[in-house]
């Protein structure tokens, strides 16, 4: 009985670990893509242009589309922190948005995008592979 009750104790841990660790990285991945919708409103340079792309959005308008991305992120990654199953979920959903925006984006800013698109991998690996 104990060392089911110690088992149990230790699976609760990882459990909560993982989350945790999934959460700060989606809250940091959520400001990642909130300062990249503000550089792309503020029209930095920063960014490539790229002739005859299909998915082509001018750059202010994938800001906003990041910048709300990362505001939902980083609120997602705080609900993470009571680790409930229905944040869990609006994690992963907010993660995948996040992979399918910065793989859209990939043209604009390559090398963020696809750091993001890693950390948000990351993140849905870390909340699907725990068990309740």
């Amino acid at each position: 009985m104990a060392n089911a009750l110690n088992d149990r104790a230790d699976r609760n841990a990882l459990a909560s670990g993982a989350v945790a660790a999934a959460a700060v990285i989606l809250l940091l991945a959520g400001l990642l893509d909130l300062l990249r919708g503000i550089m792309a409103i503020a029209e930095d340079e920063v960014f490539t242009r790229t002739p005859n792309y299909t998915f082509q959005f001018s750059t202010t308008a994938w800001g906003w589309i990041h910048l709300a991305l990362g505001v939902l992120a980083l609120l997602a990654g705080l609900a993470l922190f009571r680790l409930a199953l229905w944040a869990r979920i609006v994690g992963v959903v907010m993660a995948s948005l996040l992979i399918v925006a910065n793989f859209l984006s990939v043209p604009y800013y390559p090398l963020w995008s696809l750091t993001v698109m890693a950390a948000c991998v990351f993140v849905i690996w870390g909340l699907c592979a725990v068990r309740r």
